[in-house]
């Protein structure tokens, strides 16, 4: 199955949004059947299948993990480790598509 293109449009334009040195840094690469988006390297979000995938560093997931659509990342059929899956639900408007993209930056951000 393919990804939803139409959400990975949504990510590009958000991402104009970001300071020149941050949204320069980004780069994409298919994975997991799908395309993720990297800062410098280090994966921050993507869109596998119709969700999008986010990385939340540790300190942030039970918080997370209460919002509306978001379920654990199961690609492997169990967890993994500081990844979720956003539904459309969660993400229907711009400023909740922005929020889990800052999200998957701020994990980023960490590794580099």
């Amino acid at each position: 199955m393919a990804y939803n293109e139409q959400l990975s449009k949504r990510i590009e334009a958000s991402l104009h949004y970001f300071p020149k040195d941050i949204s320069e840094a980004i780069t994409q690469k298919r994975m997991f059947g799908g395309i993720v988006f990297l800062y410098k390297g280090k994966m921050a979000i993507g869109v596998i299948k119709q969700d999008l995938m986010v990385r939340v560093i540790s300190a942030k997931m039970d918080e997370t993990m209460k919002k509306e659509a978001v379920r654990p990342m199961d690609f492997t059929k169990k967890p993994i480790k500081e990844y979720i899956y956003v539904g459309a639900k969660g993400i229907e408007t711009e400023e909740e598509l922005q929020f889990y993209i800052e999200l998957g930056l701020e994990h980023a951000l960490t590794k580099v």
